[in-house]
C-alpha cells in the first residue's frame, strides 16, 4: 500500500493516493483530533483545526484526515493565516505515503510520525515549478505527517506528536 501526497498526500489500501501536509497523533490509540473547529476553506474543502504538541512545540494546524483533504493539502495556499502553524495529515492505520509539491506555493518541512507518535523522519520541500516534480516518500508506514513552513519549527530525535497540547 502506498500513498501519494502533493503537498498533498495519498493513501488507500492497495491504491496510490496523493497526500498533503497533516496528520493527527496521541493519544496514540485515538485517531480523533482534540479541540477541532472548521475554520477555513481551501479550494472548496473545509479543514478542521486542531491543537497538537510535538516536543516543546504547541501548534494549531489544519487537519487532512480523508483522501480528498490529503490530496488537496496546502496546494495553492499563498501563505498560512497567522493563527495556523501548518497542516496535519492523518491516516487510520500506518501507511506509506509520498508527498509532492506540485501547485504548492510555500516551501515546507514535512515531519513523519509512526503509530506511537514518534518522529521517524523529515524532508525539506520546495515548490515545484517544472515537471516532473521531486517526490518525498515517508521513511516507512506512518500514522501522521505534519507540514510546517520551512525552517519555522525545530523538531528532533525523540520528539513525539500528541493531540493534547499539554503533552
Amino acid at each position: 500500500m502506498l500513498a501519494l501526497a502533493a503537498c498533498s498526500g495519498t493513501t488507500s489500501p492497495g491504491q496510490t493516493e496523493p497526500v498533503s501536509p497533516g496528520t493527527t497523533a496521541a493519544p496514540v490509540a485515538d485517531t480523533t483530533v482534540v479541540d477541532t473547529t472548521v475554520t477555513t476553506v481551501v479550494d472548496g474543502l473545509q479543514f478542521d483545526t486542531a491543537e497538537v504538541a510535538v516536543g516543546a512545540n504547541e501548534l494549531r494546524v489544519w487537519v487532512a484526515d480523508n483522501p480528498t483533504e490529503r490530496s488537496q493539502g496546502l496546494r495553492r495556499v499563498e501563505e498560512l493565516p497567522a493563527e495556523i502553524d501548518g497542516m496535519l495529515f492523518v491516516w487510520e492505520t500506518p501507511t506509506p505515503a509520498v508527498f509532492g509539491m506540485k501547485d504548492t506555493l510555500i516551501p515546507l518541512d514535512v515531519w513523519f510520525f509512526d503509530e506511537e507518535g514518534a518522529l521517524t523522519g523529515t524532508h525539506a520541500m520546495t515548490p515545484c515549478n517544472d515537471e516532473p516534480c521531486v517526490t518525498y516518500p515517508t521513511p516507512g508506514p506512518v500514522r501522521w505527517a505534519l507540514e510546517t513552513p520551512l525552517g519555522v519549527v525545530e523538531l528532533g530525535e525523540g520528539d513525539r506528536l500528541s493531540t493534547s497540547p499539554s503533552g
